[in-house]
C-alpha cells in the first residue's frame, strides 16, 4: 500500500540513515564482546519470529525512535545464529559419516560463508537497491531518508532464522523419513523446502513494510510464486529436493 505521509519521521528531525564506515566498524568489534550482547532479548526476538514476526518489526520502530537507526546495534542475533548453524553442521556431518577436520571446515564455509553471509549479502543488497531506487516515498512534507543496508541484513537474519528452524533442525530430525522411498518422503522434503522459503519471503515483505517511507512492499511478496511453481513441478517429477541438496554438501 502506498504511504504518502508517516508519522514516525516527524516525531524526529532525521536525515538520511546511510551508516558511515565507523558504524560498520563498531558493529564488528561488538560481535566479539560477549559480555555486552543483550542475549535474553535475542532469544525473545527469535521466538517472536515464528510465532508473531510483525512483533519483531513493532520493536523496530521503536529502536527507530528511541535510538534512531532502523538496523539493529547489537550483534546477538548474528552471532548466536552462526553458533547454531555451526551446531548443525557437527549434528549432519555426524549423521552422514562424514569425519575429518577439514571436511568439517568445508562444510562449514560453505553453510556460513557461502550460504549465509554469501548469499545473504546478495539478496539483501538487491532488496536495499530496489527499496532505495524504486519504492521509496518522496514527499516535500516529510524529511528523505534511506533504507539502510546494516537494516536489510538484519531483514535477511530474521528471514532465515525459521528456514533455519524447517531446513536445519525439522529437516535433521526428518531424515529417516525423507530418505525413504516413495511419493510420501517427495512430498515431505519438498514441502519442508516450499514453506522455508516461503516463509522467508513473507518475514522479508515484513521488514521491508515496517518502513513507513517505502510503499508497494508487497513486490517483496512475489517470489513466493516462483517457489509455488517450483515446488508443484518437483512433485509432478517426483524431484527430492532434500537429497539433491545434501548430495550438493555431502555427496
Amino acid at each position: 500500500q502506498r504511504r504518502g505521509t508517516w508519522g514516525t519521521a516527524k516525531m524526529l528531525p532525521l536525515g538520511r540513515t546511510v551508516p558511515s564506515a565507523s558504524s560498520y566498524t563498531t558493529y564488528l568489534r561488538r560481535a566479539f564482546q560477549i559480555g555486552h550482547m543483550d542475549v535474553d532479548y535475542t532469544f525473545a526476538q527469535m521466538i517472536y519470529l515464528c510465532v508473531s514476526p510483525k512483533k519483531v518489526y513493532q520493536l523496530t520502530s521503536w529502536r527507530k525512535q528511541t535510538k534512531n537507526q532502523w538496523a539493529r546495534d547489537d550483534p546477538a542475533f548474528i552471532v548466536i545464529l552462526i553458533f547454531f548453524l555451526a551446531v548443525s553442521v557437527i549434528a549432519f556431518s555426524i549423521a552422514f559419516q562424514r569425519s575429518g577436520f577439514f571436511e568439517y571446515i568445508r562444510i562449514l564455509v560453505t553453510v556460513i560463508g557461502v550460504q549465509f553471509f554469501g548469499c545473504g549479502a546478495l539478496i539483501c543488497s538487491l532488496g536495499w537497491w530496489l527499496s532505495n531506487k524504486y519504492l521509496r516515498v518522496h514527499s516535500v512534507h516529510s524529511v528523505e531518508q534511506e533504507v539502510e543496508w546494516l537494516y536489510a541484513f538484519d531483514i535477511h537474519c530474521n528471514s532465515f532464522f525459521p528456514t533455519f528452524l524447517l531446513l536445519y533442525v525439522v529437516q535433521y530430525l526428518l531424515l529417516p523419513v525423507i530418505f525413504s522411498d516413495g511419493i510420501l518422503s517427495v512430498f515431505l522434503a519438498n514441502s519442508l523446502y516450499a514453506v522455508a522459503f516461503g516463509y522467508y519471503h513473507y518475514i522479508t515483505c515484513l521488514g521491508y513494510s515496517a518502513l513507513p517511507f517505502l510503499q508497494h512492499t508487497e513486490y517483496f511478496l512475489f517470489p513466493i510464486a516462483v517457489v509455488l511453481i517450483l515446488y508443484v513441478v518437483s512433485l509432478v517429477l517426483r524431484l527430492n529436493v532434500c537429497i539433491l541438496v545434501f548430495n550438493i554438501y555431502f555427496g
